[in-house]
């Protein structure tokens, strides 16, 4: 038996002129948390809709837990779980008639699933007759992930489930994909937000429907191959476009408050770069070496990716 659940290889689609996936290649292995690390329109979404057989691939093969992703569609819809971007649920219909409705569809017993899905429905459980259109973002949220899970899938797949709502909702959402883990549901995530990337086992990170680097979160950011600097200054914009043409700096990007500064390993230091600036016009600036995160090396490698 295979220690992978979900195999893909030359995966693409295309839109028209647009190249929406380009031979995307991966495995996840069961029972992990596999996150698709990406912006809007990196491909996240097309390569979803393949999996849960929604679309049609123009090019390549995908299969989950032995099943392909075209010739076998009607048995893999039995086994997964799908929680789309959008929330798709039945806006008129209450809360427990939703999950009725699902569970209807998959011929499946609430009673006898409900303890997957206990911990996450138990929150939403007070508002059992309230209408879904009239819930909150984090109560939607809620809602679809029980409805998704009502048939005790054996792969989740999640479209960027925690875009736009509250940071509360975000880290309870995480911890329910922990609890869910370890009940054995392989979950593929895409999400947006960088942060999100340290609680996956392995992320891949997409972008133009590519993939440019897939490994654990600590390999991803263990790979970065420059010195990092993190600047506070007066005049950032300023700051960095002068940054670029400073020795030793191969990229200054703007995080936030900050700058963040890639240098060749061992070309300069935090004081060499902190009197650089004051030479500027700009004094008191904050310059220290810092480690990099997945933003840092999502940027560093589509810089490479694009030259």
């Amino acid at each position: 038996m295979s220690e992978f659940s979900v195999e893909c290889r030359d995966i693409s689609k295309r839109y028209g002129a647009t190249q929406a996936l380009n031979q995307l290649s991966f495995s996840v292995k069961k029972g992990e948390i596999f996150g698709f690390i990406g912006p809007d329109g990196a491909g996240k979404t097309s390569l979803f809709r393949i999996l849960t057989t929604l679309l049609l691939p123009d090019g390549g093969s995908a299969s989950i837990e032995g099943l392909d992703v075209v010739n076998d569609y009607r048995a893999l819809r039995k086994i997964l779980g799908y929680m789309p971007g959008r929330f798709s649920l039945y806006q008129d219909l209450t809360v427990e008639e939703n999950l009725r409705f699902f569970a209807g569809i998959f011929n499946s017993d609430i009673n006898e699933n409900y303890p997957l899905i206990a911990d996450i429905y138990n929150q939403i459980a007070p508002f059992a007759s309230r209408r879904a259109g009239k819930l909150s973002g984090g109560m939607k949220q809620k809602l679809a992930l029980s409805c998704a899970l009502i048939h005790k899938p054996v792969v989740l797949i999640l479209d960027e489930p925690t875009t736009g709502v509250d940071a509360v909702s975000r880290r309870e959402f995480w911890e329910m994909l922990i609890r869910l883990k370890k009940e054995g549901i392989t979950i593929l995530v895409a999400t947006p937000y960088m942060d999100e990337a340290g609680l996956c086992d392995r992320v891949a990170l997409i972008q133009h429907g590519k993939i440019l680097a897939t490994d654990t979160p600590e390999a991803i950011t263990k790979s970065f191959r420059w010195d990092l600097f993190k600047i506070k200054s007066a005049g950032k914009l300023e700051v960095m476009r002068a940054l670029a043409t400073f020795n030793g700096i191969h990229s200054a990007d703007m995080f936030g408050e900050f700058i963040h500064a890639s240098a060749t390993p061992g070309a300069t230091n935090a004081g060499e770069i902190s009197r650089f600036i004051t030479s500027l016009g700009f004094e008191n600036a904050e310059v220290e070496a810092a480690s990099p995160d997945i933003e840092d090396c999502f940027i560093d490698l589509m810089s490479h990716d694009n030259h």
